[in-house]
């Protein structure tokens, strides 16, 4: 990442940064593997034996029933990146046992994620589905294709993309369903009433740090973005 865009991405600053908790904690955190693991237990031979290199007839039907993937990545200086993936059931596409694309709907164009794929050629994928504590973790080789006759079969998202993340898969296994039962991420008795988290625009607005833009001026722009999610 070059240092015009990391000032971007900094609001066009780059702030000197106070001391942190983090800067302490890491003065004595687990140096190196082999400590990390004498801190657990080892995994069960079935934790181990799960992870595959192809999809099988169950991990397809995974895939066809998501309507939600997250996108890890990294650019070329290590740094990472989470992104959603959205659309409708069976929005991620499976060219084949080894291989998915995900089409790349409209978004803020920052192309963060496409960009660390062009850097790295990696990527990491967790789909998940609404309702169930089932999800599915992938991990592979990734290029961006922009052949106009793959992007023509991805038009669950609206109309074909501009370009399709692909993986080529290294290592396909479903995960533990603790966390989403744990969270309790699927059962509205347990969620948080909505005010009692701030608002997308409110949190939008305090990032800008723009003292000309007001709450309705963030608002009005979510709104046009979702009007013309397709464009």
């Amino acid at each position: 990442m070059d240092s015009q865009y990391r000032a971007i991405r900094l609001g066009g600053m780059m702030p000197a940064r106070a001391a942190s908790a983090f800067d302490s904690l890491r003065l004595d955190a687990v140096p190196d593997q082999e400590t990390l693991r004498r801190t657990y237990e080892l995994p069960s031979e079935t934790a181990v034996r799960k992870q595959m290199t192809e999809l099988t007839e169950q991990t397809r039907q995974l895939i066809g029933c998501s309507s939600l993937v997250f996108v890890a990545s990294m650019d070329a200086e290590g740094n990472c990146d989470v992104t959603p993936r959205g659309g409708p059931a069976g929005f991620v596409s499976v060219l084949d046992p080894w291989t998915v694309a995900i089409p790349d709907a409209t978004g803020n164009k920052r192309l963060d994620t496409l960009q660390n794929v062009i850097a790295t050629g990696r990527a990491g994928l967790l789909f998940v589905i609404p309702g169930r504590t089932t999800t599915l973790r992938m991990n592979g080789r990734a290029c961006v294709s922009t052949r106009p006759e793959l992007l023509s079969q991805l038009t669950a998202v609206g109309k074909p993309p501009a370009s399709a993340l692909v993986l080529g898969i290294d290592e396909v296994y479903p995960h533990c369903p603790k966390a989403l039962l744990r969270s309790g991420a699927w059962k509205p008795e347990q969620w948080l009433p909505a005010d009692a988290q701030p608002t997308s625009a409110e949190v939008m607005l305090a990032q800008l740090r723009m003292p000309e833009l007001t709450i309705a001026d963030i608002e009005q722009s979510e709104a046009d973005s979702l009007k013309y999610r397709y464009e």
